[in-house]
């Protein structure tokens, strides 16, 4: 597994979240929606300090992280998160 983020993206985390010293950006599958992998589930995003991360990367200063508990979620995709500019919000695409 991979996450990309792009530098629109990574603009809106900046400018929209505040990060606590040991936190970042924690992606994670939630109940209801659909991604373009997965039925009934869609990504969620909170601002958290890891415990068990399967995937971590900085980028410009900020950490995103998957933690183990969601590894069936995220299983054999990449993830790349964009800038939706109609909806002003982040936008998730997976890819294998």
């Amino acid at each position: 597994m991979k996450i990309t983020v792009t530098d629109q993206a990574l603009a809106w985390f900046k400018k929209e979240l505040t990060f606590p010293a040991g936190s970042g950006v924690h992606f994670y599958g939630k109940v209801y929606g659909a991604t373009n992998v997965h039925e009934g589930f869609s990504v969620g995003m909170s601002v958290d300090q890891p415990v068990a991360p399967i995937y971590s990367e900085t980028i410009d200063g900020i950490l995103f992280f998957v933690e183990e508990t969601d590894a069936w979620f995220f299983a054999d995709y990449d993830l790349l998160v964009d800038y939706d500019e109609k909806l002003e919000e982040p936008k998730y695409t997976f890819s294998e």
